[in-house]
């Protein structure tokens, strides 16, 4: 697919269809993703892959809105930031993130961003905490590593 047709095609996708995505697809993802400028050459971001389908269920509810579709997802990509390499982290881990989304479309695969990082896992109940500390702790991810996004991937269900 030539780049503009990428571009073009690309959109945010929340209905999958249940077709398994092969592992060699998530693979070249985050190849392409890897290749991702950074900020000095920093190479700050990381990729965390997730295809159990109970886990995306538990990241489904990361937040109150904007996430409840992940159930549905084939697998999804969280997108990290190593805060101990760059205090610029957030900017070239939306670099590395958009590469995602672009190399699933390239891929014929439909993708949605959720945001993590900031966001309150209710918009009228503070004391749930913020959606990162729930992803954090779901995962295990470790300490100097920051949550951006989680990219959700499946194939399109368009028969809505």
């Amino acid at each position: 697919m030539e780049f503009s047709e990428v571009i073009e095609k690309r959109h945010s996708v929340r209905k999958y269809t249940d077709q398994p995505i092969d592992r060699e697809i998530i693979d070249t993802i985050l190849s392409i993703a890897a290749t991702a400028p950074s900020s000095r050459n920093s190479h700050s971001s990381a990729f965390m892959v997730v295809e159990d389908k109970d886990t995306l269920g538990a990241l489904s509810e990361m937040r109150d809105s904007g996430s409840a579709f992940m159930k549905n997802a084939q697998a999804a990509i969280v997108v990290l930031g190593d805060e101990t390499k760059t205090d610029i982290w957030v900017e070239n881990c939306a670099i590395s993130a958009t590469f995602v989304q672009l190399a699933a479309t390239a891929m014929d695969l439909g993708s949605c961003w959720v945001h993590v990082r900031e966001r309150q896992r209710s918009k009228t109940d503070a004391s749930k905490g913020l959606a990162e500390d729930y992803v954090r702790e779901l995962l295990g991810i470790k300490e100097g590593l920051r949550v951006l996004c989680v990219i959700a991937l499946g194939y399109e269900d368009c028969t809505e």
